[in-house]
């Protein structure tokens, strides 16, 4: 396994949004994602997303799709809205490639701090996000990490 962590294409898109069924699918909710393929070329053609995918031999394995947005109080700020590795690629570090150079990312668009949100039940998910030192807002279950 040689895995390379690098910026989506445009022809990424597809694979993109099946892991993001994935996603959905874990969080047990298969259902409501109706974005199509249509609406994800769309929003990448007019630069409203970026990803960044995993790839092991070519293949992508992961991705986060972002969005550069503003926060009143802080200022300009990256927003992750969805982080996913493949089932069969989880707990091999893989996450932690991708979070890395999503916040390196967020840092060269001159961001201050990326915001996201966490399932209070993915215990998994909470415990990395803690471990890279992040803030959980447990009442809204928002989390940032400040740059």
């Amino acid at each position: 396994m040689e895995i390379k962590v690098r910026k989506a294409k445009r022809e990424d898109l597809g694979t993109i949004l099946k892991l993001v069924v994935e996603l959905a699918v874990f969080e047990k909710e298969p259902e409501a994602v109706t974005a199509t393929i249509g609406d994800y070329e769309k929003a990448w053609d007019s630069g409203l997303i970026d990803c960044i995918v995993a790839t092991d031999d070519e293949k992508i394995v992961g991705t986060a799709l972002f969005y550069d947005t503003f926060s009143t109080w802080k200022g300009k700020m990256l927003y992750l809205e969805d982080f996913v590795v493949n089932e069969n690629y989880r707990s091999k570090g893989i996450g932690k490639m991708i979070y890395d150079r999503l916040f390196a990312e967020a840092e060269e668009r001159g961001s201050i701090l990326v915001k996201w949100q966490v399932l209070d039940w993915n215990e998994g998910a909470v415990r990395f996000y803690e471990r890279e030192g992040a803030t959980i807002e447990k009442e809204w279950w928002n989390v940032k990490k400040y740059l």
